[in-house]
């Protein structure tokens, strides 16, 4: 069991960038705008900070690595102020999320000080029961089981296992994230 690491996730995103010769992330984000704009519905609403863009850039490849669409609002809806609090973000939020089957929560320094992160997993939570946190580690070697805090400590979270993501209540009680999905519970 692994959780997804910065470094990696920073790492997996230049990847991308070479392989696609792009002179900057920006060239990213165009193609990952226009593949999105062909989609009606996503699996994964990331949740994230985004002063953390690097870091997300390399979960949505990885997580699109293991076949998972993924919506971010500022690569998928770019008119959206992450800065601001409107009810008009909040509406294209809200209908994002009823087009997305679950909700990824991405833990990191900044997570902390989001404005709408803690709103989104609310949302998320009661509106389908399939939110989970996605544990960033800071380094590789950081210890495999996810320990919340606080709120964060009642949702399950999702560890990268060979290849394949598991949704876990503990570090013994968890399913696959396709199964979790589609609807089991754990």
């Amino acid at each position: 069991m692994a959780l997804f690491d910065q470094q990696t996730l920073i790492e997996r995103a230049k990847r991308e960038q070479i392989s696609k010769r792009s002179v900057s992330m920006e060239g990213l984000i165009k193609e990952s705008v226009e593949a999105s704009a062909r989609m009606s519905s996503f699996d994964i609403f990331l949740s994230h900070s985004y002063l953390d863009r690097k870091i997300i850039i390399g979960i949505k490849l990885a997580l699109e690595d293991l076949g998972y669409s993924v919506y971010v609002d500022w690569i998928d809806d770019q008119q959206l102020s992450r800065l601001e609090v409107s009810k008009s973000t909040a509406q294209t939020l809200r209908a994002r999320m009823t087009q997305s089957r679950s909700l990824l929560y991405a833990t990191t320094q900044n997570a902390e000080n989001s404005k709408w992160m803690p709103w989104e997993l609310g949302l998320m939570d009661g509106l389908k029961q399939k939110a989970a946190i996605l544990p960033i580690a800071l380094n590789p070697n950081q210890p495999e089981e996810y320990r919340g805090q606080e709120y964060l400590g009642v949702y399950p979270y999702v560890v990268n296992t060979g290849g394949t993501l598991f949704v876990h209540r503990t570090l013994t009680e968890y399913m696959s994230f396709s199964r979790w999905i589609a609807g089991q519970h754990i």
